[in-house]
């Protein structure tokens, strides 16, 4: 793909800045810095996204694949309105530049795309031999990115497991003896006990003897289930 775009570049009219024309050449150097820099946004930007990303797009695959299930082609293609529309046998689609492609027996292959916006985009492709490839824009839930609140978390928590367990989740994210938590929500030891067993057994806590107590901490998992990335600072 490299080398293809490459002489794409290179074969421009306009002379090439520099730095484009090191990348069209395929210098090493240029293409490090490219790849670093690309790596850098990618690590900043998107991946603290990520769970929500892949979560919004395969609710985007669900639905697609519960449509052809049920409606076949027709069902599939009829279900992208406003986006695209299915004509039989034309699938119209809004778009910058005035374009027909005959597939002419090679299929149409349709990408998800969580960044796409309003309209879709047709891959370029190396080889007329090739499965075309439609890049089409999910349909995107509001407020997803929205950072839950601690009330928030605690209330969804509570529904969940039960307020006690919930909130023994909350408190263990610097860790917590059973002496603690009992002291902190008012129950007995025994109750205590109880309840990081739960917990325990679904993953979400580890129990660890230290000495005289009995020291639980929150594991991966129940990181992930309060909403916490796993290097996140703890505000407790």
């Amino acid at each position: 793909m490299r080398s293809w775009h490459g002489r794409r570049a290179a074969r421009s009219r306009r002379p090439l800045p520099a730095d484009l024309r090191a990348l069209a050449e395929g210098q090493p150097e240029t293409l490090r810095r490219l790849g670093a820099s690309l790596y850098s946004y990618h690590r900043r930007a998107l991946a603290p996204f990520a769970p929500h990303i892949r979560a919004q797009v395969d609710a985007d695959r669900a639905a697609r694949a519960r449509a052809a299930l049920e409606g076949g082609t027709d069902g599939l293609l009829a279900g992208f309105r406003p986006v695209l529309r299915w004509e039989p046998p034309v699938l119209e689609a809004h778009y910058p530049v005035e374009r027909e492609l005959r597939l002419g027996g090679r299929g149409l292959l349709l990408q998800p795309s969580f960044f796409a916006s309003r309209s879709p985009v047709m891959l370029a492709s190396p080889s007329p031999d090739l499965t075309p490839v439609l890049v089409y824009p999910i349909q995107h839930t509001l407020g997803w990115a929205r950072p839950r609140s601690a009330t928030e978390r605690g209330s969804g928590l509570g529904d969940l497991l039960g307020r006690t367990r919930a909130a023994i989740l909350e408190d263990v994210l610097t860790g917590r003896t059973t002496g603690e938590l009992a002291r902190r929500f008012g129950i007995s030891g025994a109750a205590v006990s109880q309840h990081t067993a739960v917990l325990r057994r679904a993953g979400l806590l580890l129990s660890v003897r230290h000495s005289r107590h009995v020291l639980h901490t929150i594991t991966p998992a129940g990181l992930a289930l309060l909403g916490r990335p796993l290097n996140a600072p703890l505000d407790v």
